[in-house]
């Protein structure tokens, strides 16, 4: 009940994501709707796509992973920037994310791609500079790890990942994701680079013991 008063559209978007993601799992007819499909939106149909696409998962664990990271830093973000601001960070966030995929692939028939990851990433992102020296745990990694180096071996590893992994993850989502998170924050928040530069600055001799 505290959730709906502190984080209302984290709420819904939570609920909403869930909710349509069972649906999917359990009807092939809506998944295919749902799907973002390059190779058609880039020719101007199914634009909405673009949207439906981050409300469905590929499996369980796709679905359980995206909502419990969504769970940790979502709610915890939207009372820092207020209700519209977050509203605003997650769904332009979840665009931005899709288009170099839509350009990237815009040949690939058989290309398709879902999950929230891109929005998500943004939400992790938009933390980070609030909070740059808050820990995060990484399995297998037994240590915590500060939110900016966090940050720094996401967006290398997704860069990497992009290139060279044939895992069928869409890391170029991930990636743009987490840049477009920093970019909406820094607007709404003009002083927020500066802060996470002091915050930097000021606490590092103490994180590293100078």
């Amino acid at each position: 009940m505290e959730y709906l008063q502190t984080a209302p559209v984290a709420c819904v978007i939570f609920v909403i994501t869930i909710i349509t993601s069972l649906m999917a799992f359990s009807n092939n007819s809506l998944y295919g709707r749902m799907m973002l499909h390059p190779y058609t939106v880039y020719r101007g149909k199914d634009i909405h796509t673009i949207i439906t696409s981050g409300l469905i998962h590929r499996d369980w664990m796709h679905l359980f992973f995206n909502m419990f990271s969504f769970y940790l830093m979502g709610f915890n973000l939207e009372p820092t920037i207020g209700h519209l601001q977050f509203g605003i960070l997650y769904v332009l966030s979840l665009i931005l994310s899709d288009m170099p995929t839509v350009v990237k692939h815009k040949n690939d028939y058989n290309y398709f791609s879902l999950g929230a990851s891109g929005a998500i990433s943004a939400i992790i992102f938009s933390n980070i500079l609030f909070a740059p020296w808050q820990t995060i745990y990484i399995l297998p990694i037994p240590i915590p790890i500060w939110f900016w180096v966090f940050g720094v071996l996401y967006l290398v590893y997704c860069h990497y990942a992009s290139k060279y992994s044939r895992d069928q993850i869409n890391h170029d989502a991930h990636f743009f994701g987490a840049i477009s998170g920093l970019m909406i924050t820094v607007v709404f928040n003009h002083h927020i680079l500066g802060d996470f530069i002091q915050q930097i600055i000021s606490e590092a001799p103490a994180r590293f013991h100078l």
